[in-house]
């Protein structure tokens, strides 16, 4: 099956409200209590999830919650506040009513939170609500919801399952990836051309969001306020306001407000809002230092976009392995190539310059801190282009790198499916350790 650049624009390249992990979990409860009767209160939520979105939202801010943070708090004002009809957005209308009923369930220790230890995105949300019971199951996707339950039984009519689950196939995005996975470089180049001018408009979109998200940090510092102090250092002549240095100042500040709980959505890619970031911000920082027309940057962002979606196909949605510095990082690359004029080989010679570079940063799950990797993956996606454009480019007889663009990212997947499965392991051993420690404390 032939896939077009729109299907993976509509597929992969969505806007989302705070990080897409305690979102999904969000999404869960928010489904789960649409089946139940009016008016019905909520005694109890139980949600059992994968290691990778329990990774993730443990630590990261809910937007709209008045800095809450939590699994279990995700599930509550899902419950209490969420709309799943609006997917991946389904915190956008949070009121104090909903933080406050959410805040007393979680105070009455009504919410559990249990571990799955498979992999592969799994998010099961089970209500109680009097005699009532009502379930979801959203699985591979973050706003793919497989299953709903009214007591026990299935329900196969709702508009909030995906059409996969009502047709009995294969969700569309496993066939997109399995499609992605067969293309070489020249193939994704070639996609581009296909960009018409509603394409385009929507790149356009996913910028304006993107820099909403860089200029609320900017302005106010927050999170780990790395893109203010970038422009403090800027100011203060310890840093120079080069290429590099721009594209990690918007895409850190970005970073910053949406992992602080800034209420703004990110346009995400494959899956991520900090992907999204990375895959867009870097490109339009660059912009300002070369001639440039609109099309040729918004096509140098829908290559961006692709590419992501190409690395996640091989390395998976979730890993131990930071995709915003494997694969938003080398669509980065590559769209920072094609913008300042670099062809196909020199794109190539980009992509393995900052995998060779990166490939090494793990995920620690979603917080403040992820600014700083943002920060890392945006100064190294436009070094690997620059200096692939001067000829410089890791060989193909190093390490994982492989002899095309395709062999060297089927090696990052080998290495993320195989080779870091017990890195992941022991990244949420170390992080569960440290909760528990932190809850002790505050018993004590």
């Amino acid at each position: 099956m032939n896939f077009t650049v729109k299907d993976i624009l509509e597929m992969e390249v969505t806007l989302a409200l705070g990080c897409t992990e305690p979102v999904a979990i969000a999404l869960g409860a928010a489904a789960a209590v649409s089946v139940l009767p009016e008016k019905t209160a909520i005694d109890a939520i139980e949600i059992t999830i994968d290691p990778n979105i329990y990774k993730n939202g443990m630590a990261v801010t809910i937007p709209g919650s008045d800095n809450m943070q939590g699994l279990d708090t995700a599930a509550a004002l899902g419950a209490f506040g969420g709309n799943p009809v609006r997917g991946l957005e389904v915190l956008a209308n949070l009121d104090d009513e909903a933080i406050s009923r959410a805040r007393q369930l979680l105070n009455e220790d009504k919410v559990t939170v249990t571990l799955r230890e498979e992999p592969g995105l799994y998010v099961h949300t089970t209500i109680t609500a009097g005699e009532n019971m009502a379930e979801s199951l959203i699985i591979d996707l973050h706003n793919n919801i497989a299953s709903l339950k009214f007591n026990g039984t299935e329900i196969k009519d709702s508009p909030l399952l995906s059409t996969s689950t009502k047709k009995g196939t294969k969700h569309p995005l496993v066939e997109l990836e399995n499609w992605l996975r067969e293309l070489t470089l020249e193939d994704i180049l070639e996609l581009t051309a296909d960009l018409d001018d509603d394409d385009l408009n929507f790149l356009e979109e996913g910028v304006r969001h993107n820099l909403a998200l860089a200029e609320h940090g900017l302005k106010y510092g927050t999170g780990l306020g790395i893109g203010k102090a970038i422009d403090r250092l800027v100011k203060q002549k310890l840093l120079v306001k080069d290429m590099s240095t721009s594209a990690r100042r918007l895409t850190s500040a970005a970073a910053d407000a949406r992992m602080g709980g800034v209420n703004l959505p990110a346009m995400s890619s494959a899956g991520s809002g900090n992907h999204g970031l990375t895959a867009i911000l870097p490109i339009w920082a660059v912009k300002d230092f070369i001639d440039h027309d609109r099309e040729t940057i918004l096509r140098a962002i829908g290559l961006s976009h692709i590419i992501t979606a190409y690395v996640k196909a091989h390395t998976g949605r979730l890993s131990a392995v930071c995709g915003c510095s494997v694969a938003a990082g080398a669509g980065a690359t590559a769209g920072i190539t094609y913008l300042v004029g670099g062809d196909v080989h020199h794109m190539e010679g980009a992509i393995k310059n900052i995998l060779e570079d990166l490939a090494g940063v793990i995920c620690d799950g979603a917080k403040a801190g992820c600014a700083i990797k943002l920060n890392t993956a945006a100064g190294a996606a436009v070094q690997a282009a620059l200096f692939s454009l001067q000829g410089v480019n890791v060989k193909d007889t190093d390490g994982i790198i492989g002899d095309s663009t395709r062999k060297t990212i089927q090696n990052m997947g080998e290495l993320s499916h195989d080779g870091m499965i017990q890195t992941d392991k022991t990244i949420l051993k170390i992080m569960l350790e440290k909760q528990m420690t932190r809850e002790k404390r505050k018993k004590n």
